[in-house]
């Protein structure tokens, strides 16, 4: 019921704000539609006019049982989509989730009118229109190679001169090898047989492409010649579903081809890729070399193909990593570091994980499975709700949004969290007559005898170098799997729990578990010392020189040709990459974090989060757990560079204004002056955002700033005028100022809250007397942000951002969280932090590491307390101390 109550909310809120629009923009209440909102580069190339939430969405509302609503559905799309736009869209994106859609639409729609209540009037609208759309995407697939172009024009198809596309080289695995569901679902269901040629083709490319002695294929191709553009492979982010539609189009077509071909991979996928419970990327060529040190969260759907294939055991182990890693961060953010740190801090609401934990309870039937399903639960309407839907996280660390649904959300989250939860008797139909596309889409088991135009087996005879131990974990008995021991599944997953939170992880090479035998692993870039001759020894091998500069940094070129092998030169060049991300991602870690603005009055009640830039001066948010709560007020002079007129308007009052004219610093002490308890700097460039312009920390006046005691912020554009509408609307607007968003239970503790927004995990009865109660059983959302969170936002913000001007440039911005390397390959400096001067490979673990993360909750004795009571028990008070000596030790840390 509750998943149904949500996914009303996100539902609806898109089709009263934002239809015929693609997306639903949830924080300000409208339609995203490309070209009158600011690109969001390739993001956008899902969005092509032609109503994408409303089509992805046709085949959940029968799921979730709105066959009525599904109806009316179905009727706009016939009635109001139009496919031909002159728009530039993603051949992946549009035929997952656009032909995906309508195939899906399709469906359930005759299969509700063959069970004679609903659709009577249906005569295969939708199927038609899919048709339509496949003849606009064969344009895509006019290469020698067969793979298709990225991207196509709805109207003019590619090499058109008025296309404005068919420039591009290079396609992602995942885009060429991500068709043939939809593309032989098309040909089945139409009888027209040149769908499916093109994506098998595609698929067959691909596979001739494969690295032979590893089996694992790149993550980016060249669609003329073939040539792998990356050569690193893993199961996350750009070839996921092609892995995926190899094992389902076996299901959904037969042949066993395919089926082959997964059992090739997946065994080369175990081999090189998995290591329990993480999935690491590594080279194809030197499949033994991890070619990164962080994961991204699309890997998250991998646990439940490995269900589908009947590898349990892993899957238990990779999803209960992540379940961690969500129970630390309340979300997976878009990448995390082997030792779960965050590294890109983004969560767009990705349906993955409730995929597999979907797959997973059906496979195993372990409760355990709906407790998870609960916390997802709790979290999305924690916090991602708000008043206009649920909007996506743009820093899973300071819990603030961004200003985006993706269609993804509708189209799959609920489906795999109704199903969840779902008994047969709460579904109108039998869901296992259907395979899941890679966005949910159903498509029927029955397509595997209709229209069969090609031949079931290829003419291609590699397959006899398969052993046949790799079919041995196909279509498994369940009984066979879980063999009188229910404690099954508990025993693989006791020795993760700690995994994230409570151990200090340390990657073991593959030469120590080998326990010395064999060459060694190559050097790594955080163990490199300048000062250890074996070392510099290495590098020479490699190709690679070292300078050292009258500054007392070190200089490092790399010159293949002076390399002693083609391994070394690649060794290096590698060694290279590591020291440029090394360098980067120390550089982020030196800077302030992002800090939130919450709104906290009617009728947002806590529920809209901003991105804000810190400052380098006045109060510091992190470390007053509390924040700077107060009502709003716009001050006179806007630009706050003279003394101002309207002191009466700003007193205890959180001071709005205008950025520009003068320094920050002087801004601040004339709002304080004037006797306002904080203050937030709105941008004056017009439609700037933190969705597409790194952040900023407000730099001070060069002078000393110790005067400055209260906390300031700075929002972009578009975010201040959240809060602008805000006050033209309601007049009294509240705000919360802090280091991340805060739990609504903390904020409104002690006060009454209409039912209508209490969280479900609240107790609605009796709020006042169990306010304490709700603080000591508080998720992990207030711990403080120690050293497993890196500073800043994601690595793909946009460069170019103002850097920290001299004393007398007025208003001078330093990048807070803009993920720049400006060291380059040659700048690394050794003697910076990590670069494991004390010759240890990882950093060794303190006494702290080793014990539970402390929870910065406040158990306050009187559970009337006011919420900002300054009255701190002693728990508290340890809490902080902790905080502290964490917080040196990190310090002690980077001096070495």
């Amino acid at each position: 019921n509750q998943v149904l109550e949500m996914f009303d909310h996100a539902y609806s809120n898109y089709m009263e704000h934002a239809y015929p629009a693609d997306e639903l923009m949830p924080l300000t209440c409208r339609g995203r539609v490309r070209g009158q909102e600011p690109s969001r580069g390739d993001v956008d190339d899902a969005l092509g006019k032609f109503s994408l939430t409303l089509i992805d969405t046709l085949d959940t509302l029968v799921v979730l049982n709105k066959t009525k609503e599904f109806e009316e559905a179905v009727k706009k799309v016939i009635k109001d989509v139009n496919l031909d736009n002159d728009i530039v869209v993603s051949v992946f994106e549009t035929n997952i989730r656009v032909l995906g859609g309508l195939l899906g639409g399709h469906s359930v729609a005759i299969m509700l009118k063959e069970k004679g209540e609903y659709m009577q009037w249906y005569n295969g609208e939708l199927l038609h229109m899919a048709k339509e759309l496949g003849y606009k995407l064969l344009p895509a697939f006019n290469t020698t190679s067969g793979l298709p172009y990225p991207r196509v024009n709805l109207k003019f198809g590619v090499r058109h001169p008025e296309a404005r596309t068919g420039t591009e080289t290079d396609t992602c695995t995942a885009c060429a090898g991500t068709l043939i569901l939809e593309f032989a679902a098309l040909s089945r269901f139409t009888g027209t047989s040149i769908f499916e040629e093109y994506a098998r083709k595609a698929l067959d490319f691909i596979w001739e492409k494969r690295q032979r002695s590893s089996n694992l294929v790149g993550v980016t191709i060249n669609i003329h010649t073939g040539d792998w553009v990356r050569k690193d492979s893993g199961v996350g982010a750009g070839i996921d579903s092609y892995y995926e539609y190899l094992l389902k189009a076996y299901v959904l077509l037969g042949d066993d081809s395919f089926l082959e071909r997964f059992n090739t991979h997946y065994d080369a996928i175990m081999r090189y890729i998995s290591q329990p419970p993480l999935l690491l990327d590594v080279h194809i060529h030197k499949p033994m070399l991890n070619a990164r040190t962080w994961m991204d969260s699309l890997l998250a759907f991998f646990p439940g193909l490995q269900v589908l294939k009947g590898d349990i055991r892993p899957a238990i182990e990779t999803h209960e990593m992540l379940y961690q890693v969500i129970k630390k961060h309340n979300f997976l953010p878009e990448a995390f570091t082997t030792d779960f740190r965050v590294h890109w801090a983004q969560h767009p609401l990705r349906p993955e994980f409730a995929e597999s934990t979907y797959f997973l309870y059906k496979a195993t039937g372990d409760p355990y499975y709906l407790e998870v399903g609960k916390t997802l639960i709790e979290n999305l309407n924690k916090y991602a709700r708000v008043p206009c839907g649920f909007a996506a996280m743009k820093d899973v660390r300071t819990g603030s949004h961004e200003d985006r649904m993706d269609s993804f959300f509708l189209a799959e989250m609920f489906k795999y969290l109704y199903l969840l939860f779902a008994d047969k008797e709460d579904m109108i139909f039998d869901i296992e007559d259907y395979i899941f596309t890679t966005e949910a889409h159903l498509l029927p088991l029955w397509l595997s005898t209709t229209n069969q135009t090609i031949s079931k087996k290829n003419a291609s005879t590699e397959y006899t170098e398969l052993d046949d131990s790799n079919f041995d974990w196909t279509c498994p008995n369940t009984q066979i799997l879980f063999p009188n021991d229910p404690m099954f599944a508990q025993s693989i997953r006791e020795p993760l729990k700690n995994v994230v939170d409570k151990s200090c992880p340390r990657g073991i090479s593959r030469a120590e578990e080998s326990l010395g035998s064999g060459p060694k692993p190559p050097l790594r870039a955080r163990d490199f010392m300048a000062s250890n001759p074996e070392h510099l020894e290495i590098l020479k091998k490699m190709g690679v020189s070292l300078i050292h500069l009258k500054d007392g940094r070190v200089q490092l070129v790399q010159h293949a040709v002076q390399a002693a092998s083609s391994l070394d030169a690649e060794d290096g060049l590698r060694f290279m990459q590591e020291m440029i991300e090394l360098s980067s991602q120390q550089q982020k870690e030196q800077q302030l974090p992002p800090r939130a603005v919450q709104i906290v009055s009617h009728p947002f009640f806590g529920r809209v989060v901003l991105t804000a830039g810190p400052a380098q001066f006045g109060m510091d948010l992190s470390k007053h757990k509390a924040g700077t709560r107060g009502f709003v007020a716009t001050i006179k002079p806007y630009n706050g560079c003279s003394e101002i007129t309207n002191p009466e308007a700003v007193k205890e009052k959180i001071a709005l204004m205008q950025r520009g004219q003068c320094m920050f610093a002087e801004k601040a002490r004339n709002i304080q002056k004037a006797g306002a308890i904080g203050g937030i700097v709105i941008d004056d460039n017009e439609g700037s955002s933190s969705d597409t312009a790194p952040l900023f920390q407000m730099a001070g006046d060069g002078k000393n700033t110790d005067d400055i005691t209260i906390p300031m912020l700075f929002l972009f554009n578009k975010e201040g005028n959240i809060i602008l509408d805000a006050i033209r609307e309601y007049e009294a607007v509240e705000v919360l100022l802090s280091d991340k968003a805060k739990d609504r239970a903390t904020i409104f503790k002690g006060k009454m809250l209409p039912n209508y927004i209490i969280d479900s995990n609240l107790e609605v009865e009796n709020m006042d007397q169990k306010s304490s109660e709700n603080d000591s059983h508080k998720p992990n959302s207030e711990e403080a942000p120690s050293e497993s969170q890196d500073a800043g936002g994601a690595s793909e913000e946009p460069e170019g951002a103002e850097e920290s001007s001299a004393v007398g440039d007025p208003d001078p911005l330093s990048p807070a969280s803009a993920d720049r390397a400006s060291v380059s390959m040659a700048d690394q400096d050794p003697h910076a932090p990590g670069a494991a001067e004390a010759g240890a490979s990882e950093p060794a673990c303190s006494p702290e590491d080793s014990q539970p993360q402390e929870q910065n909750t406040q158990t306050e004795s009187n559970p009337k307390a006011h919420w900002d009571s300054k009255v701190q028990p002693m728990e508290s008070i340890l809490a902080d101390w902790n905080e502290d000596i964490e917080a040196f030790e990190m310090m002690e840390k980077d001096e070495l």
